[in-house]
């Protein structure tokens, strides 16, 4: 599960917009997809580039997504 979510992280590495916005971004996915989804996150924001907003009803990402913010 989860590869079309996966794409949309792999894009956001390529495209290095100025910010990106995701929303929902853990939606249906199960724990092993969210873990990958978020590493690729993590990948994204340590390299200072690319600000982001995350927007979601569980908390459960923010296990492996920790926000500077809330």
């Amino acid at each position: 599960g989860g590869e079309k979510k996966r794409h949309e992280i792999l894009q956001l590495e390529l495209l290095k917009p100025k910010i990106a916005v995701l929303d929902e971004t853990d939606s249906g996915l199960d724990v092993d997809a969210l873990k990958t989804v978020s590493e690729g996150v993590n990948r994204v924001r340590a390299t200072g580039e690319v600000g982001t907003l995350l927007i979601t009803h569980y908390t459960r990402i923010l296990k492996y997504i920790k926000p500077d913010f809330v």
